[in-house]
């Protein structure tokens, strides 16, 4: 049995994928991966070189991962037909492959574990039925808890669920399935989610609070002071934090999300939670990780400062969207340091501070 890792160049790109050959049979496993090609008469760039050779080592380790699942009769080869090949497996590929963005990653590794805790050992692609996929769904809504041992959120749930369905649809248009379960299956409904978000006392008391890993109380702290999302401040470096007489310290950066490039302006007190500038080329917030074992240390620092609300890192966005409202900033202005591209999206912010105006109202009876 030989597992080669092998290259389809067209373009500017190469497409990389595993040659399993055993017994005069080939079968092929396209990676998803992809490799820069120098132009003509022209060299990569650093970056790219770099990037190539992150990419490579994912495809090779994906490589003598099968060659070992192969030999131990774990991964389908044809001769054994590919519904007995692992799902589980199947899983931990497509999660891989969203490692370049963490926030996607972070959620297709969550559903990973739960799925794990669900079939303990294995399951194959013949033994994922309508009947399966039912106690599957069962099991995250009744049984499934967060690393805090609290029970899952119902959108939590939902995402988890839909991400093995997206597993099967792939698994589908790869041919390893002639017909997919989860057609037959309906998802689980998404709650219209309470953005959680704290008040500026709450916000002061956090402040002065410690936290177990004092790089994540900066980063969550400056979110809440500029409204950035993770993924940008964890992908900040120092040439996107800028000066100017007219404008004083603001973040130029393309947004992860949307693309878009945005000039964010920062109070004074936002940019003392940098530190000391380093080289442009280096990050901001060097050591800043995104895991669930980071999410239970940031859930303990808030519960530390006496706080009881359920916070995750995105509270801290929702809570300059609110506090930037409450505080009399118009909706437009929230909405383009929110980087929003539709007002749609900011006026949820502003249904929060109805919603409080009239608990506060109610309050007062005669």
């Amino acid at each position: 049995m030989n597992v080669t890792l092998r290259r389809r160049t067209k373009g500017l790109k190469s497409s990389l994928y595993l040659d399993f050959y055993h017994k005069g049979k080939r079968q092929f496993e396209y990676l998803q991966l992809y490799l820069y090609v120098p132009p003509e008469n022209g060299k990569l760039t650093k970056a790219q070189n770099e990037e190539n050779k992150t990419t490579l080592a994912l495809a090779d380790s994906i490589r003598a991962k099968r060659l070992l699942e192969v030999q131990n009769g774990i991964y389908g080869f044809q001769d054994h037909g590919k519904l007995k090949g692992s799902f589980l497996r199947y899983m931990e590929n497509m999660t891989q492959k969203r490692i370049s963005n963490m926030g996607n990653y972070g959620n297709w590794d969550s559903a990973l574990k739960h799925l794990k805790n669900f079939v303990k050992t294995d399951v194959t692609f013949s033994q994922i039925d309508k009947k399966w996929l039912n106690d599957f769904k069962e099991y995250l809504v009744n049984s499934a808890q967060t690393p805090a041992e609290q029970p899952l959120a119902q959108n939590s749930a939902s995402s988890y669920f839909n991400k093995v369905r997206a597993a099967l649809k792939q698994a589908f248009r790869d041919g390893i399935i002639q017909r997919n379960p989860a057609d037959e299956i309906t998802g689980i409904k998404i709650t219209e989610s309470e953005r959680e978000f704290l008040t500026l006392s709450e916000l002061q008391d956090l402040a002065k609070t410690d936290c177990e890993i004092p790089i994540l109380k900066q980063a969550f702290l400056f979110s809440a002071l500029t409204g950035l999302r993770w993924s940008d401040i964890n992908k900040m470096t120092w040439a996107e934090v800028q000066h100017s007489a007219e404008m004083g310290y603001y973040i130029r950066f393309t947004q992860k999300k949307t693309k878009g490039t945005e000039t964010q302006p920062i109070s004074d007190q936002a940019f003392s939670l940098l530190g000391e500038r380093c080289v442009p080329s280096s990050r901001v917030f060097t050591g800043l990780k995104y895991s669930a074992w980071h999410n239970l240390r940031l859930q303990q620092w808030v519960m530390t400062a006496k706080i009881t609300k359920s916070i995750t890192f995105h509270c801290a966005r929702h809570t300059y969207a609110t506090l930037q409202l409450t505080l009399g900033t118009d909706i437009y202005t929230v909405s383009k340091l929110l980087g929003h591209k539709d007002l749609k999206t900011t006026q949820i912010y502003a249904k929060i501070i109805d919603d409080k105006k009239k608990q506060a109202a109610n309050k007062i009876t005669l």
